[in-house]
């Protein structure tokens, strides 16, 4: 895949954009002021449909149309945004239905762009930085889904559009009835004055579309009748249950074939040959393609095309060292000693209280965990001499049809994506490869080509969360309160990675590269301590490990919370006290925290972490929310027996209480899997393990009984996508140092062959 132009100089925010001119804030002004600062829907109406704003359309029947910016990947996106929109309007709720959003600045998440792009350069610049990012993320329409930023990022936006909504129909209706707007109300789907007239959404919207808004909206007041806060039923759950929800694999289009790929090992991999004759007597195949990393099979079906593929035997040159296990783990070894190492957060002055005195160091380490979705990496292109269709689930639209446009030559405003559904992700959906892939596919072959990977390439070509090695230290002082912390990490940023591939068209072993001396605090992410800790310092080691990593569930939090909780329960054990109380002690800051941690050892029944108990405890903080999982666990022969998950969680006031459980249950599940396996051993630029079978992965033997207390709780809500992730390894390591006597401190916690 051809490296990315930068057009409009976009995707690369730094020293020059922060500073243009004299200073920051008045440079900015002086270099953006001109630009279009409006933006009109860009919504097609269909007969009967009337656009209220970018987030909602009514037909004349009265259905609900709600347009969502965000990928739904099983997180419940799809059902969250329109009840918030529904509940503010009094909507019926089996009267709302879902559409993707197209490709705009008006659905730009500039929460996360902030998130990601926020440096030392745009801190100093204050709120002028942050409005250069606001304003970079809405004028490159910087569409971006992370599961735990959709909410925050869009609460208000979906809010207000339902609340114009319901002025505008209350005023076509009072119209009517020659009465004051602000007498009117919409309850349940129905336009009512309070007394007997009562008129239906759909037949007062074509009017209500010709008035204009009030300079405030009014909100809706009071708890009766509101949809928020409740268990209300997903709007995807039916069409995934009868079989007719479209993924991108799904996609049928005439003239349509099929293709698989081999772009093989993992780097600088470049095409050597392939013996294309050995293929010739697949029925159904229809040709080869080629470039210069990888080579495609395209059959009238895709079972030809992959068995077409595996005859052909591709074989490809690896320039630069082969990935392998032992290489990785010396590089995280050796990036302790990096230039590039540097300290991001720091409390206090650590010097005086570590020198001379007797302090609890450990080392820790973390295996890259593989995503392993349901769905392996698909999309359908149909492509014409100037212009091309895309069909496949991303999690960054916006930059997945510019990549697609470069690749064939087009203008950005050539191509048509249609964003679907992905059957999981957790982060790999940002890279857009298999975008690119299929459009080149669909040009050289003049029709419409569905590009379906294999699960042994999706897993070969899998961008990893980050493997990490951390060294901790700490002095513990009287009543066991701790009085330093020092805590180093090893690691490449999935972040940085991740960022220059989707967004610069870095290939991914330059992007790993590229970033090997980029110290960031977002892959520090969960590894400032909670606790009142006076003195205190994180440091961050760079490195490139040889294997590409991306996005994941829960990021550097996975070995953020699995550090720093596990070193919490050696300090513990150190301190001669127990566990919880040992936590508890510290935690006078933060009371939502110490909340959930006394609602789990409740729950749970608590035994105080006693030899033999096989209980453990982990907490964490993340994305406005906090949890505190307790674990019963033990080993049976070689495997991990978890019998008892329960999990307290302070997530703020949910829109649908339900669907943050099932994120927190799959949270729990997806920590699990990587406490047990989810990784792969690697060698000579392969991994050994490609079959889903031999990962170690839970089975519902494995899992025992799972619950889920969410704590009641009135600020706004935070995300539950992650933070159970991080919480349940290190709770599952701290049990069983009860029942072993000794630490776990790797994941996976057991090694395998």
């Amino acid at each position: 895949m051809a490296k990315r132009n930068r057009r409009q100089g976009e995707h690369g925010l730094n020293r020059r954009a922060l500073l243009v001119g004299g200073g920051a804030a008045a440079g900015l002004l002086i270099a953006w002021g001109v630009w279009p600062r409006d933006y009109a829907p860009t919504l097609n109406a269909g007969p009967g449909e009337e656009v209220i704003n970018a987030f909602l359309k009514i037909d004349r029947s009265g259905q609900i149309i709600v347009i969502v910016p965000q990928a739904e990947l099983g997180q419940g996106v799809t059902t969250q945004l329109p009840q918030i929109l529904a509940d503010e309007l009094g909507a019926d709720w089996r009267t709302v239905a879902v559409q993707s959003a197209p490709v705009s600045p008006l659905y730009a998440n500039s929460l996360l762009a902030r998130q990601w792009l926020s440096n030392d350069l745009s801190m100093l610049a204050g709120g002028a930085g942050e409005w250069a990012i606001d304003q970079y993320a809405i004028r490159n329409a910087l569409m971006l889904t992370d599961v735990d930023s959709s909410v925050p990022m869009f609460h208000d936006s979906y809010r207000d559009a339902g609340a114009a909504a319901r002025v505008l129909l209350c005023q076509a209706a009072a119209a009517r009835w020659n009465v004051p707007w602000e007498s009117c109300d919409v309850v349940d789907g129905v336009v009512t004055d309070g007394a007997q007239r009562r008129l239906r959404i759909g037949e007062v919207v074509a009017e209500a579309v010709r008035f204009d808004l009030p300079p405030i909206l009014p909100l809706r007041q009071g708890n009766d009748g509101r949809l928020a806060g409740q268990d209300l039923p997903r709007l995807d759950t039916p069409s995934k249950i009868d079989g007719s929800h479209n993924f991108a694999a799904d996609i049928r289009l005439p003239d349509m074939v099929y293709a698989s790929i081999r772009q093989g090992p993992i780097g600088d991999a470049i095409l050597a040959s392939a013996n294309e004759s050995a293929a010739k007597g697949v029925t159904g195949l229809l040709r080869f393609l080629r470039r210069e990393r990888w080579i495609a099979a395209v059959a009238t079906n895709w079972w030809a095309a992959n068995k077409a593929l595996d005859l052909c035997d591709p074989v490809f040159t690896l320039r630069g060292r082969p990935v392998d296990s032992g290489g990785i783990e010396e590089a995280l070894e050796a990036g302790f000693a990096s230039d590039a190492g540097r300290r991001l957060f720091r409390q206090g002055d650590l010097l005086p209280v570590f020198e001379g005195a007797t302090i609890l160091a450990s080392e820790y380490g973390v295996e890259a965990a593989l995503h392993l979705p349901m769905e392996p990496m698909s999309a359908t292109a149909r492509v014409t001499d100037d212009k091309a269709e895309i069909w496949t689930a991303t999690q960054a639209p916006g930059l997945c049809r510019s990549a697609v446009a470069d690749a064939l030559g087009l203008s950005d405003a050539a191509v048509t994506l249609y964003p679907l559904h992905g059957g999981g992700g957790d982060g790999r959906r940002f890279d857009h490869e298999v975008a690119v892939q299929a459009a080149i596919l669909a040009q050289e072959m003049g029709r419409p080509v569905q590009l379906t990977w294999s699960r042994l390439e999706d897993v070969i070509q899998d961008r990893p969360a980050a493997p990490a090695h951390a060294r901790m230290a700490a002095k513990l002082g009287r009543g066991g309160m701790i009085e330093g912390w020092l805590a180093k990490v090893s690691a490449p940023c999935a972040v940085t990675q991740s960022w220059a591939r989707m967004a610069d068209g870095a290939l991914p072993h330059e992007a790993a590269a590229d970033t090997a001396d980029k110290a960031s605090r977002l892959a520090l992410s969960g590894m400032v301590p909670p606790y009142a800790i006076p003195n205190f310092a994180v440091d961050h080691y760079p490195v490139d490990v040889g294997l590409p990593i991306g996005l994941s569930r829960g990021n550097a939090d996975i070995y953020g919370a699995f550090f720093t909780e596990c070193f919490m329960d050696e300090l513990a054990h150190l301190a001669g006290m127990e566990p919880m109380s040992f936590r508890i002690q510290m935690l006078g800051g933060r009371p939502r925290l110490a909340h959930c941690l006394t609602t789990a050892a409740a729950l749970g029944g608590w035994q105080g972490g006693i030899s033999g108990s096989g209980q453990g405890l982990a907490a964490h903080s993340m994305d406005g929310s906090h949890a505190a999982v307790l674990v019963e666990a033990g080993i049976e022969g070689n495997r991990l027996a978890v019998s008892r998950i329960v999990a307290a969680v302070d997530c703020g006031d949910q829109v649908n209480p339900d669907i943050a459980r099932q994120q927190i249950e799959g949270g729990l599940i997806q920590g699990l899997a990587i406490a047990m396996g989810a990784t792969a051993p690697y060698a000579k630029g392969l991994p050994t393990r490609a079959i889903l079978g031999r990962m170690g992965l839970p089975r519902l033997a494995d899992i025992g009984e799972v619950t889920v207390e969410l704590l009641a709780s009135a600020v706004p809500a935070g995300g539950t996508g992650g933070i159970a992730v991080a919480a349940v390894a290190p709770a599952i390591a701290n049990a069983l140092f009860t029942v072993t006597g000794q630490r776990f401190r790797n994941l996976p916690l057991l090694a395998r062959d």
